[in-house]
């Protein structure tokens, strides 16, 4: 870049107020957002980076201890890089030791903006990734509001009750700072959630949603998940705190974040909600058996961790990742729960259930070995509506959606009709960290998020807090 009329200077000058910052500091032309990633031992937190980002920085900077969970992330970041197809091209600059945290809150990506006079050193938007142990995740969230950073954290933003009062500040002070908070909710990506949501607001085939009862619910969301998977390409390594629930949480409170988001996303499309509008009516939290043999093979570990000991029965580990729970939502009435086994059958892999009823007609999402362990879409007619109305009103509400997914039609499957999906749309849970990304850099870039989402968050948790207490 060519300076006039002593602009070198004032650059020289401009950098010498920022402690710290070098030449390489500088935000890459093209790109308006820098990531830093915050003690990665999630999975999910290299998932973020899977593909390339648009205007995002190459260069992202990992602040976290030295150990076993930041080897596994680079190397999922470098099998990213390493792949043949679609290869990324990350540079991840990492900075361990005791003041990992210290170091990243003081850390200042830097952005030139210069005109033939005048230069200017301002800091570059700057993203805080947060997937890991979730025993810290509320003292990063507000350490790095704090410090000015935008926070996109996975799930859950917070563990335990006590916790709860926190997070509503941070997000009082994020919008006090200028910057956004916001949670990976990548399940609203998933194409047969997504048609469920769109067709239950198709009023000549749904109807309107019935308010249900605490034992006969109008929605109802069921999701299996395992504790050996692949992902990426590769066996999946669990970090050994994840089995525990004051780093991990309880099954509560975890998957169980994407269930109840879920319903009011759907159920209540872009209404703002409020923790008054949610009544936990019931709830319970159960245990998987673990055996050490399969605790070492999803961990690489020898012998359980002496914090797991209150969770060890005659040698097997009894982890407490399961829950259910009723509740109301502005009168409607849904059941959410979260079962984890330790492997799926062959070919199989996390499933998930989900109904909507409506006065006219459900909408039913099943994952089963009917499907191919792939999510499928049926919709099913009421009592109440004949054969030949219900077809009609379908048929004119497919057409309604196929203008934003081309090629989504419908068959007869015996009392049923199946929504039948192109196979491009079915990306794939992993994909969806990515759209999840790129629709939070969306908001980013617009300097806000929808209205409704905050308030909706914090019901969310608040929902979620109040079962995980009734479930005590």
């Amino acid at each position: 870049m060519k300076l006039r009329h002593g602009a070198a200077a004032a650059l020289a000058a401009a950098f010498a107020g920022f402690a710290g910052v070098a030449i390489a500091d500088v935000v890459k032309k093209g790109s308006d957002v820098y990531l830093i990633t915050l003690d990665p031992g999630h999975f999910h937190a290299a998932l973020v980076q899977k593909f390339m980002l648009p205007r995002v920085s190459p260069d992202v900077r990992v602040f976290a201890p030295a150990g076993d969970d930041l080897d596994q992330h680079l190397k999922r970041i470098e099998a990213f890089n390493a792949r043949a197809e679609n290869p990324t091209h990350w540079n991840e600059i990492v900075v361990t030791g005791p003041d990992y945290l210290e170091r990243a809150l003081e850390s200042r990506p830097m952005s030139v903006r210069s005109s033939q006079d005048f230069v200017r050193v301002v800091a570059a938007p700057t993203v805080v990734i947060i997937s890991g142990n979730n025993a810290r995740k509320t003292e990063y969230i507000t350490k790095s509001i704090e410090a000015g950073f935008n926070v996109l954290a996975d799930k859950p933003m917070v563990i335990r009750p006590a916790d709860y009062p926190q997070l509503k500040a941070d997000f009082a002070r994020a919008a006090e700072k200028g910057v956004l908070l916001y949670d990976i909710m990548t399940e609203r990506f998933e194409v047969t959630t997504m048609l469920q949501r769109a067709l239950s607001q198709q009023r000549e085939l749904f109807g309107t949603l019935e308010p249900g009862t605490p034992d006969n619910p109008s929605i109802t969301k069921i999701s299996v998940h395992n504790f050996s998977k692949v992902v990426a390409g590769a066996q999946l390594r669990r970090p050994q705190w994840f089995f525990d629930p004051q780093q991990q949480g309880a099954g509560i409170v975890d998957v169980m974040t994407h269930l109840v988001d879920l319903v009011q996303w759907e159920a209540f499309p872009e209404v703002t909600l409020s923790p008054s509008d949610a009544r936990v009516l019931k709830a319970r939290r159960w245990t998987t058996p673990i055996t050490l043999e399969q605790f070492g093979r999803v961990t690489g570990a020898t012998e359980f961790p002496a914090f797991l000991a209150g969770h060890v029965k005659d040698g097997v580990l009894q982890a407490p990742a399961n829950g259910e729970f009723t509740y109301s939502l502005k009168g409607m009435h849904a059941r959410v729960s979260v079962t984890w086994e330790f492997e799926a059958p062959p070919g199989a892999g996390d499933t998930h259930f989900s109904v909507m009823r409506g006065t006219q007609a459900s909408l039913t999402i099943r994952q089963g070995a009917e499907q191919g362990y792939k999510p499928v879409l049926y919709v099913e007619r009421a009592a109440s509506v004949s054969a030949e109305a219900h077809e009609k009103a379908l048929r004119a509400a497919i057409k309604k959606v196929a203008k934003k997914w081309p090629g989504v039609d419908i068959r007869p499957e015996g009392n049923s009709f199946v929504v039948t999906v192109p196979e491009k749309y079915h990306n794939g849970h992993e994909a969806h960290f990515a759209q999840v990304t790129e629709n939070f850099l969306k908001y980013l870039r617009a300097g806000s998020l929808p209205e409704w989402e905050v308030p909706n968050m914090l019901t969310k948790y608040a929902t979620i807090m109040q079962a995980y207490e009734l479930s005590q």
